[in-house]
């Protein structure tokens, strides 16, 4: 296994600049501007409606950049960046075939097979037991854990989630963060969405604050939550609705 600190530096800084994208005429991301530094986990929030998922699409390069630019490491998006990025939905989409065989099918892509790596993985997440369950019929936690699983597969250098731990039984959100935690401490720059303002407390170390597709504040998590720099932020935080 290659290093992985030495990967994860390798996208990283990400800077985004004047990053727009309408959807029809509507702007949804609106001259954005900021600076993802390596290692860090970024909790991204805002009410819904604000971009917060577009953004991260568009980072992926799923949601094309329309206007603006996403520079890794001072490179454009191309396909062996696309390789190193992970990005999972808050609705998991899994394949009509077992745990074990959705796993397979990553590492199919990778043209590497190891069924040692797979069981690990599904292990970390407390599935190894259901590997021969159909991945349809599991619990929606369980789905949540085999996306997460299934990304974290591929080693990414970044690692996207959208809303992770949306209404999951408090197992799985407890299991999730464990595992976001040690994936950052292994080196992984992680981006998440959430409603979740303990989530955002106990793992981000900045916050992105999100509202009607413009980005108001990019800060240190502590500091956000103790003294935010606009209204609409201390009104999120106040659980005010942001008009």
């Amino acid at each position: 296994m290659f290093d992985e600190q030495k990967k994860s530096k390798s996208l990283t800084p990400i800077v985004i600049s004047n990053l727009s994208l309408l959807l029809g005429k509507t702007k949804i991301l609106d001259k954005i501007k900021c600076k993802i530094h390596n290692k860090s986990i970024i909790a991204v929030l805002g009410p819904n409606g604000a971009g917060k998922s577009l953004f991260l699409k568009t980072i992926n390069g799923l949601t094309p950049v329309e206007s603006g630019k996403i520079k890794f490491n001072s490179k454009e998006i191309n396909y062996q960046i696309r390789k190193e990025i992970a990005l999972v939905f808050q609705k998991p989409t899994l394949l009509r075939r077992t745990v074990l065989e959705n796993m397979q099918f990553v590492l199919e892509k990778k043209n590497k097979l190891s069924n040692l790596e797979i069981m690990n993985h599904l292990q970390k997440v407390g599935l190894d037991t259901y590997k021969h369950k159909p991945a349809r019929l599991l619990s929606g936690g369980e789905q949540q854990r085999l996306s997460l699983a299934r990304a974290l597969l591929i080693n990414p250098s970044l690692l996207l989630l959208d809303e992770p731990t949306a209404n999951l039984d408090p197992y799985s959100l407890n299991l999730i963060e464990e595992i976001i935690l040690d994936e950052n401490k292994k080196g992984k720059t992680i981006i998440l969405t959430t409603h979740d303002m303990g989530q955002a407390k106990r793992l981000a170390k900045e916050i992105l604050f999100f509202d009607k597709g413009k980005l108001l504040e990019q800060t240190k998590a502590i500091n956000f939550f103790a003294k935010p720099k606009t209204k609409e932020a201390q009104n999120y935080i106040n659980g005010k609705i942001l008009l």
